[in-house]
């Protein structure tokens, strides 16, 4: 069932009010961004709750740019007078002539979320038998099985977003997450395994997820790891699972895109916009309107309808993401990609959905191909230069491919490399295109939600970072 928000946020007339006092103490440009936010949690380890906890936090930031200077303020005052003061205030900090005209606001300022259970409707006790039934299933999969976490998370964020351009929009975004974690004990000491689902609905995402083959794929993982042997040193061709690597190409390349680090020249993509950056094989999209992927959203936190923006195509480089402000100043429409992590931070260009489009060979046809090489199911966190696209990233499911097969599992390792050489260094991409587990972007300090992935492809040569001699 779809359920309606039958009412803005803040009434219309005073968010005018708002904005009309910032422009009334010399704004050029004003914007309001009210959020309601909604999350809960709850772990279950050594065969009880460990937490379960709930909050909410509501609450409105206010911007107001005069040139190029931005003032910003922010309250959990949505009155009348909480919304004047810190347009005020945000209007002091960037101090201009006076400027007031009338402000005509377009749009309802409603949303609609189209969820069938709101997870906050689901009795507690619902929620703790999900955890225990996942605890179970992953015990139950092998006796080398000697610690399971599982962990739930739902979250509810409604904004409303205004602008003296006319802009009064409002979204309703739900998520609802579970991960497991195994940790299976060997006579080669502990190895870990990690499963986790999420996307942009509610409770029924466990009516479409069999929580109890999650968690023995992730109790698998954790027991195949046991008998794993180092991982070897130098490079090789790596074929990375689809879905298993797409962060990768967020943090590797993905930034890199983005158009504040650009113009700030603090990106190895800057000014190559018509260049050749990738093999003729690879388009890069990031979209922010795919399906109920993790990183989804109606509009951004600008206010702008995010859309589907192709950044590399057929290895040539034909975009940037944009927030509204550089966009505005470069004189193009946005990409919908400005989003913040609170109403107390300011908004910045950021990434949705990002992935690498599908290609034409069998990913069987890939591994056959390989003589010798890595085979990465599975990457865990990394650290990217932005400026010059080297990356370290942690191998959390690997395997050797020796004679065209599948053969050793390996001890976590690293991949080391640089972003724009992987772009330039694929040599061929798969059919099989899946996205990977939902994840937490961090930047300047703020964290967004976002999704990535990737077909199964194989890169020509890689540093492997293991231990065997």
């Amino acid at each position: 069932m779809s359920m309606n928000v039958n009412s803005p946020l803040v009434d219309r007339e005073i968010i005018q009010d708002a904005l009309l006092t910032a422009m009334s103490n010399g704004g050029e440009w004003a914007e309001v961004f009210v959020e309601d936010r909604q999350s809960g949690a709850a772990e279950y380890d050594e065969n009880r709750v460990e937490t379960m906890v709930s909050s909410r936090d509501l609450g409105a930031g206010i911007r107001v740019t005069v040139g190029d200077a931005t003032g910003f303020a922010h309250t959990s005052d949505i009155s009348t007078s909480g919304l004047k003061e810190a347009a005020q205030a945000a209007a002091a900090a960037a101090r201009g002539g006076a400027k007031i005209t009338p402000i005509a606001l377009r749009g309802s300022g409603t949303a609609e979320s189209k969820v069938q259970i709101l997870p906050e409707s689901v009795p507690k006790a619902r929620k703790v038998e999900l955890l225990q039934k996942t605890d179970a299933a992953a015990r139950e999969h092998d006796s080398a099985i000697t610690q399971v976490t599982v962990r739930y998370s739902e979250g509810r964020r409604k904004v409303l977003v205004a602008n003296t351009d006319g802009v009064f929009e409002a979204d309703d975004q739900i998520r609802t997450l579970l991960s497991v974690n195994c940790v299976a004990s060997g006579d080669q000491g502990l190895q870990t395994g990690r499963e986790t689902v999420g996307y942009t609905v509610g409770f029924e995402l466990f009516d479409d997820h069999d929580v109890e083959a999650m968690a023995q794929r992730a109790a698998r993982r954790a027991i195949t790891k046991l008998a794993a042997r180092p991982a070897p040193s130098g490079q090789l061709p790596v074929v990375i699972e689809r879905g298993g690597g797409g962060v990768l190409f967020h943090e590797a390349c993905g930034h890199g895109l983005e158009a504040d680090l650009v113009n700030k020249g603090a990106s190895v993509f800057s000014d190559r916009i018509g260049e050749l950056v990738a093999a003729p094989s690879v388009t890069l999209v990031d979209d922010g309107t795919m399906g109920v992927e993790w990183g989804t959203v109606a509009i951004d936190d600008e206010g702008c309808p995010t859309q589907r923006n192709t950044l590399i195509e057929d290895g040539v480089l034909t975009d940037y993401m944009w927030d509204h402000l550089r966009s505005r100043s470069a004189g193009r429409p946005t990409s919908g990609n400005g989003r913040r992590q609170s109403y107390q931070h300011l908004p910045m260009v950021r990434m949705t959905n990002t992935y690498v489009t599908n290609g034409d060979v069998e990913p069987q046809d890939i591994i056959a191909d390989t003589q010798n090489g890595i085979y990465v199911a599975q990457l865990g966190g990394g650290q990217v230069n932005t400026a010059t696209g080297d990356f370290v990233f942690g191998m959390t499911e690997a395997y050797l491919i020796e004679n065209g097969e599948i053969t050793a599992p390996l001890r976590e390792g690293n991949l080391i490399g640089n972003g724009p050489d992987v772009l330039q260094n694929i040599e061929v991409v798969g059919n099989d295109f899946a996205m990977g587990s939902p994840g937490t972007c961090g930047k300047d300090g703020q964290g967004v939600p976002v999704g990535d992935g990737q077909p199964t492809l194989r890169v020509a040569a890689l540093t492997i970072g293991g231990t065997a001699s």
